[in-house]
């Protein structure tokens, strides 16, 4: 892949000055190529507008379907969303770290094309540490999609990666190969009872026993 830098990281303890310079691009509106625990995964600046306009074009994604954002801590969740409904702190410390993405209603600081222009956004708490190191040293949100065009299958090795995805991208943190499997599951707590939205990595039994407490 000549089109852009290629940074192999441990992905259990990642090195600091690899992060520190995927952490610097991020924040200049650029785009790194990052693991997750399932898929590679697309990253930037997720207050920066245009930035995320960028991610739908590369990925030919539809600019009313949301984009999904990664934060480092639960501590991160409050200022980016309007409320935090008690369902949604008994899922967070349920599975978090963790394969599931909660839908809120978005802060205002939070670009509307980000939201697809619904007004929602999908958080999840990173969970891989290389992910989990990235958010942090960004010091806010970044998105999180997965590293593929729209419509194909998500990149579990970043030599695999769309070349239309490779070309726009300025840095990759190779982790090596990942597990691939399901994605998160995807759970809308802005309506009581929350509402299951996509069945991923974790089922809809255990959503609901966390639920009931």
């Amino acid at each position: 892949m000549e089109s852009c830098e290629i940074l192999c990281v441990d992905p259990k303890s990642p090195d600091q000055n690899a992060i520190d310079k995927a952490a610097a691009l991020i924040k200049k509106g650029g785009f790194v190529v990052f693991p997750t625990s399932s898929f590679y995964g697309l990253g930037t600046d997720a207050c920066n507008a245009e930035a995320v306009d960028r991610v739908f074009r590369a990925k030919k994604r539809d600019p009313q379907k949301p984009i999904l954002i990664l934060v480092a801590s639960l501590a991160d969740v409050a200022s980016l969303v309007r409320s935090i409904p008690k369902t949604a702190t008994r899922l967070m410390e349920a599975f978090w770290p963790g394969s599931l993405t909660l839908v809120f209603g978005a802060a205002d600081l939070l670009p509307s094309n980000l939201t697809g222009y619904t007004g929602q956004i999908g958080i999840r708490l990173a969970g891989h540490p290389v992910a989990s190191a990235l958010a942090r040293a960004v010091g806010g949100p970044i998105t999180g999609t997965s590293a593929n065009l729209s419509g194909k299958g998500s990149c579990t090795a970043v030599a695999h990666l769309d070349l239309p995805i490779r070309d726009q991208v300025d840095l990759a943190l190779d982790a090596g190969g990942l597990a691939g499997g399901k994605g998160s599951t995807v759970v809308d707590v802005t309506s009581d009872p929350p509402k299951i939205l996509r069945q991923g990595a974790i089922d809809a039994e255990e959503i609901w026993t966390a639920l009931k407490g």
